[in-house]
């Protein structure tokens, strides 16, 4: 007898930005990791371990990125009718395991058993993975009233066992603790709406919402922080502090669970297109590239001979209807980086979406100038604009954002230049910025 044939199978519908939807028919036990590998084969992404599904709930103004552990639909079962899931790039997922001490400022990292600050910054993960030991984020928060759109400043007090705040200034003696919300059965959203439909008083919103509540839920808590930085810290810490062990091995072993997609009820994609791979003729026989970063670069370096080529016999009176100057100025249009005439709010809107972690960047058309481009960047958690200027010379046209000290034939170029130099930016272009069309 086939076990395969008593695997519940369930359909889940997920959207890409731009509003397309696609449905998929998954086994009950699938990972939200397994799910976005099945997109990314679907759809032909560059699997880069950033993919994330994000639980969305329009009415309510909260999203949430799926750890890569949760199962699919039993998220979904929780879900409203409005609630839909999403395909997006995240690339601060994990982020907190590469650059810990960006994450957990030190004032609001505090110990139940008081260490007079014995313990070094560098042992903060292991604390928070470690089950047995009591790290603590402690700090200001402003929580929404019940029913009311008063906010109240009070100070709080995170810990495995739930968030809590006293009743009494910064005392944290157990009589003026009062438990807010649990951890094991909520989950933490950022808060989507804007400041101005809950008087919030910062722009820095989060909320917990229990998991088993679906609609307008009453139980839900609105909660907003000071900057951007305490935001990220509690809502790392809240992460952290619910899963341990499980958010680090789903960080380490990516590659060790490479969906096997026979699994798949249906064939991911054609056998034809299935049996195209990477190749490298360079010698006197071909050979399979198996690296996929090898396969990337080799990529990038076809592309650049082919625009080489291209240019040559433009350049030798070749009935091609593209002049390299006319060619130079549409070639970054294929680019996954590049949206065309978006607004700077929607730019931000998608780097914040993304990560907001260092080297994040995509290209758009400058909104003042017809003829320039804008590299928007993020460092820091701020997000920056860099104007890119055409400028001529000896009849072809060039970019460069530093007023001509840096010139390329075409945007491609100038990407690639800055992601190998950091140049006149204050770091390099590392994230592609991506909007996928499912």
């Amino acid at each position: 007898m086939d076990l395969t044939e008593h695997v519940a199978m369930e359909i889940v519908k997920v959207w890409s930005e731009d509003g397309a939807g696609k449905v998929v028919e998954i086994p009950a036990d699938m990972t939200a990791r397994d799910v976005c590998q099945l997109l990314v084969y679907k759809s032909h992404c560059v699997d880069d371990n950033a993919w994330t599904l994000v639980e969305h709930h329009p009415i309510l103004g909260l999203e949430r990125c799926l750890e890569d552990h949760e199962l699919v639909v039993q998220v979904q079962a929780s879900m409203s009718s409005d609630s839909k899931f999403l395909f997006r790039k995240n690339y601060a997922k994990y982020e907190f395991f590469r650059n810990p001490l960006n994450f957990f400022p030190e004032q609001m990292v505090a110990w139940c058993q008081e260490s007079d600050g014995t313990i070094p910054q560098s042992q903060l993960l292991q604390n928070f993975l470690n089950s047995s030991s009591c790290p603590e984020i402690q700090g200001y928060l402003f929580v929404k009233e019940p029913g009311r759109k008063s906010w109240k400043k009070l100070y709080m007090f995170l810990r495995r066992s739930g968030l809590y705040f006293s009743t009494k200034g910064t005392s944290k003696e157990p009589r003026h603790l009062q438990l807010l919300s649990d951890l094991d059965d909520s989950n933490i959203f950022t808060t989507i709406t804007g400041r101005k439909l809950h008087n919030a008083p910062t722009d820095y919103q989060f909320s917990i919402k229990p998991s088993k509540a679906r609609g307008d839920c009453k139980e839900l808590k609105m909660l907003c922080a000071e900057d951007e930085q305490s935001r990220t810290c509690w809502m790392t810490a809240f992460r952290l502090l619910k899963y341990g062990l499980v958010l680090y091995k789903s960080y380490s072993v990516p590659q060790q669970r490479k969906t096997n997609l026979s699994q798949f009820s249906t064939p991911v994609r054609s056998v034809s297109e299935n049996s195209l791979v990477a190749m490298d003729f360079s010698g006197r026989t071909g050979r399979v590239i198996d690296n996929p970063v090898e396969a990337q670069s080799a990529a990038v370096e076809e592309g650049q001979t082919w625009r080489k080529r291209s240019q040559r016999m433009n350049v030798l009176g070749s009935p091609s209807p593209l002049h390299p100057s006319s060619l130079s100025t549409v070639i970054h249009r294929t680019q996954v980086w590049f949206h065309g005439r978006i607004m700077r709010e929607e730019a931000h809107k998608m780097i914040i979406q993304q990560g907001q972690v260092d080297g994040l960047f995509l290209l758009r058309d400058s909104q003042s100038n017809p003829k320039a481009f804008v590299l928007t960047l993020c460092h820091h958690q701020k997000i920056k604009h860099f104007q890119i200027l055409p400028c001529e010379e000896d009849g072809q046209v060039f970019f460069s954002l530093d007023d001509g000290a840096t010139k390329f034939t075409d945007l491609i170029h100038l990407v690639e230049f800055y992601q190998l130099n950091r140049g006149v930016l204050p770091c390099k272009l590392k994230h592609p910025c991506t909007a996928v069309a499912l």
